[in-house]
């Protein structure tokens, strides 16, 4: 048999950040290819919606988990409830993220620390959190919403930048580190995706053309389109790939001249 599986059947996974956009899409996504899902965001009504379509377009049962992801005690008492709920995971996405989108030279402290803190920090915590785990139970796969903004240079601010270029480099060296438990570390890299947080300024023409003409395939993308890499990269079919980050932005961060 040459084809490996791409089911999630009987998996649990962790998604971060899933309240909204990509991180809701996610964990929809990993509970219709056959896994349990853990919700965590800092919203309760937010994760409640996304418990309530998991159970609406999928057979597989979802938990809510309110919890602040910079706070380690915090994240600490929600992957206790998750092991309570469905035992330990075998799939963590670290989704959770967010952006204050100043110019370097007005970038104040606390903006930098806020970004830090959520964007990076908190994927280390809850990635230390999972690994203790899974090294106990055989492996598992961490997958890491990155972006192209921590490969090529963006508007996105400096802070944002340099905490996607960090969590880039952060999948590389804990692959290297957790292979040994069978633990394997990837990430996806976004460009502009249909979400909440993009829509204003999708809505904005000039701006929508400027990103059009960055894009070779010509769009934006969906969520759907997302949910298909970590899909794969959370299963059988990736059983031998570690350390990646896998760019999906429709051919933007190889467009040259």
């Amino acid at each position: 048999m040459y084809l490996p599986s791409f089911s999630l059947s009987n998996k649990k996974a962790i998604v971060t950040g899933a309240g909204k956009g990509i991180g809701q899409a996610l964990a929809i996504g990993l509970a219709q290819a056959g896994a349990d899902v853990g919700l965590i965001s800092r919203t309760g009504s937010d994760l409640d919606v996304t418990r309530q379509l998991i159970e609406k377009h999928s057979s597989r049962q979802a938990i809510c988990m309110v919890a602040d992801v910079t706070d380690r005690q915090q994240m600490k008492e929600a992957f206790e409830r998750f092991e309570l709920a469905f035992g330990a995971p075998d799939i963590l996405v670290n989704n959770a993220g967010m952006n204050i989108r100043s110019k370097a030279l007005d970038v104040t402290d606390a903006e930098w620390n806020t970004i830090v803190q959520t964007n990076l920090h908190s994927a280390l915590i809850a990635s230390q959190l999972a690994a203790e785990r899974m090294k106990e139970n055989g492996g598992g796969r961490i997958i890491n919403i990155a972006s192209v903004a921590g490969q090529v240079a963006l508007r996105t601010g400096v802070a944002y930048g340099v905490t996607k270029a960090g969590l880039i480099q952060m999948t590389k060296i804990l692959s290297m580190e957790w292979a040994q438990y069978g633990i394997q570390v990837n990430a996806v890299g976004p460009w502009y995706f249909r979400t909440p947080l993009t829509e204003q300024m999708l809505a904005n023409e000039q701006y929508m053309q400027e990103i059009l003409d960055r894009t070779p395939m010509k769009r934006v993308g969906n969520l759907e389109e997302l949910v298909g890499p970590v899909v794969f990269l959370s299963s059988e079919a990736a059983g031998y790939i570690t350390g990646q980050t896998l760019m999906v932005d429709g051919g933007m961060s190889v467009f040259g001249f």
